[in-house]
């Protein structure tokens, strides 16, 4: 999302505009349509400055009238959007500064946020990935590789379990057979392979 931000570790003490592309791109489109691209095209030659943020391929830009000789308590992207557009900024609305921390404790607290939050969803894919599947799963593979017949059911199947240690289905193997060495997780992948047929 765009917005005014403050981050030490990629852009040292300086405040930048960090621009969506998409949406900047969007604005070009619709209010100049002069089919350049807007960056190169209308904001540097404006004056602003673009700061790369590592090597992520996001930025920000700093420039006269967005974040240099403003008021930081009554940001907008009012020159931003006159340097692109053409038009003149209609902002009204002041927009708050994202300030990120850096720190030890604030690292360490953010990522103790993260394995909270996504610790549980990478542990159930990690169990999917081991554990066979499910009688509900077998039943519909079973329906399923009727429905499609064994050479779409095999095609598929060597999909599903590509990258896994499951081996594919044998010449004379039954496909029900095949499908209990199925783990949840390749079960899921097939599934969704033959139900979209």
């Amino acid at each position: 999302m765009s917005g005014f931000a403050r981050d030490p570790k990629y852009y040292g003490d300086r405040l930048v505009y960090e621009p969506l592309e998409s949406k900047w791109s969007r604005y070009h489109a619709t209010h100049c349509g002069c089919g350049q691209d807007w960056l190169t095209a209308h904001a540097i030659p404006a004056g602003f400055t673009v700061i790369p943020r590592g090597r992520t391929g996001y930025y920000g830009l700093v420039g006269p009238g967005l974040t240099e000789g403003v008021d930081e308590t009554a940001l907008t992207a009012n020159a931003l959007w006159e340097a692109v557009t053409g038009k003149p900024g209609t902002q009204t609305w002041p927009e708050q500064v994202h300030v990120t921390c850096r720190s030890p404790e604030a690292e360490a607290a953010r990522k103790a946020e993260n394995e909270r939050i996504y610790g549980p969803r990478r542990e159930r894919a990690a169990a999917s990935k081991r554990e066979p599947a499910t009688a509900k799963q077998l039943k519909y593979l079973a329906s399923l590789a009727e429905k499609v017949g064994k050479e779409r059911f095999d095609a598929e199947f060597v999909k599903a379990v590509k990258g896994t240690d499951i081996a594919p289905r044998a010449p004379r193997e039954r496909t029900t057979t095949a499908s209990k060495r199925l783990t949840t997780a390749a079960a899921r992948k097939l599934i969704s392979a033959l139900a979209s047929a």
